[in-house]
């Protein structure tokens, strides 16, 4: 406890213990960002919604120091008071997820894959990568048709729906091995699952040692997807995704079959 004056006033400061942990952060860098980051940290794919409670036993942090943390959070977007009294993830980590896909896959690498693939369909083609448990849509280039399905870059689509979610769902941390055992279930089509009036095709995007880079999509109106199309747009995608992966310096080879499918 220290001791300040104030005009001819003696206020109290009083401070909470500091315990070896903390003590530690302040030598690794600022303390407070440091127990900021950790708070962010304690969110997840099973603790999308946390108690003040649950923030504190899993920081390990006082309860008092975590609301001022959390005041300076929210302030800025990175958390979100939920009803109750609990804490989300606020829109601000979104965003950055976003840039950081940029920067990880370069717009001069995806969007010219993409405009070719509409040239080729006629429909939308979109880029996927993962976000917890939901799909961020990175890059997008429009169907030419005046109906088309609409999806925006920067939107977020429950990864449980939709063929772009079955396929960052499948292939998301899957070994080498593993990628080229699953060749011939690269591509998954569905109708009618993320949006009743919507089909989509789409197939993984590899990295180097078959890392998922992301999921490439093509969507469009149900009604166009009938299957003589589907199978011109399943062979078009599979190509792209082999173009795509080949930019990010993955494995062509990888393709052979499900091209042969």
């Amino acid at each position: 406890m220290t001791q300040r004056k104030a005009g001819n006033t003696v206020a109290e400061d009083k401070r909470e213990p500091v315990s070896g942990d903390a003590a530690a952060d302040a030598h690794n860098g600022v303390a407070a960002v440091n127990r900021a980051l950790s708070i962010l940290d304690c969110f997840g794919a099973d603790a999308v919604v946390l108690s003040l409670a649950q923030i504190s036993q899993r920081t390990d942090l006082y309860k008092s120091t975590i609301l001022r943390l959390l005041q300076s959070l929210e302030r800025f977007g990175y958390v979100r008071r939920a009803e109750g009294g609990s804490y989300v993830l606020g829109a601000t980590p979104t965003r950055l997820a976003a840039l950081a896909t940029k920067s990880l896959h370069p717009a001069e690498l995806v969007m010219p894959v993409l405009r070719s693939l509409v040239d080729a369909t006629s429909e939308s083609a979109s880029f996927y990568v993962r976000a917890g448990d939901m799909r961020l849509c990175a890059y997008r280039v429009d169907s030419p048709r005046a109906v088309r399905d609409h999806v925006q870059v920067g939107q977020l689509i429950p990864l449980a729906r939709g063929a772009g979610g079955r396929v960052l769902r499948q292939f998301d941390g899957l070994a080498s091995a593993a990628v080229r055992k699953s060749a011939t279930q690269f591509l998954k089509f569905t109708r009618g699952e993320r949006d009743a009036e919507t089909a989509a095709v789409a197939c993984p995007v590899f990295g180097p040692d078959a890392h998922l880079e992301g999921a490439l999509s093509v969507s469009g109106p149900i009604h166009r997807f009938d299957d003589k199309t589907a199978a011109r747009i399943r062979r078009a995608v599979v190509v792209a995704a082999r173009e795509l992966t080949r930019n990010f310096h993955g494995d062509p080879t990888l393709y052979s079959g499900a091209l042969r499918a």
